[in-house]
């Protein structure tokens, strides 16, 4: 299991004093406010202030002083571990943890591997099949039995599933 998670991405520096401009790449916004420290290259920074605004995150980071300093961080990951991770709810999963599971439906019948998964009203999950072709299926209730992000597990309804599915040509 990936041991930081993703939780950002810096679009570009802001002004003058070091201040990086982030695109969220989380659910929650409001989790920068309480942001203490984040990893860009396997280096730990202070966040020593967080203002949100327009759906993007101002950061102010430790030792980052200057717009070239901040240069440097364009389109770079921001990460944190597992540790400094928002909890989640029950029912609720890091997508870092959902790709790679295998999916197998209701009838103990292997499908595939899922290997994206991207929000729009629900998520949607992309899924190498076992014979080549690339499926997308929405995460909805009636659908997935059981996931076990520890065993890299996903248990779907067969006859749900193949309801809800479609296939790339």
């Amino acid at each position: 299991m990936e041991q930081t998670l993703k939780i950002g991405v810096i679009v570009k520096p802001q002004g003058i004093r070091g201040e990086v401009k982030v695109q969220p790449l989380t659910d929650d916004i409001n989790r920068f406010r309480k942001l203490k420290e984040v990893i860009i290259d396997d280096k730990t920074y202070r966040v020593t202030n967080a203002v949100i605004g327009g759906g993007t995150v101002f950061l102010s980071l430790s030792g980052v002083l200057d717009r070239n300093t901040a240069e440097t961080f364009r389109g770079k990951f921001l990460r944190v571990t597992r540790e400094n991770a928002v909890e989640l709810e029950e029912g609720r999963y890091f997508i870092v943890d959902v790709v790679g599971c295998t999916l197998i439906n209701s009838e103990n019948e292997k499908i595939g591997e899922i290997v994206d998964v991207f929000s729009a009203r629900t998520d949607v999950f992309t899924v190498k099949c076992v014979d080549g072709r690339i499926m997308r299926f929405p995460f909805l209730k009636d659908t997935v039995i059981k996931v076990d992000v520890n065993d890299k597990i996903i248990i779907a309804d067969k006859k749900r599933l193949a309801e809800v599915s479609c296939y790339e040509d």
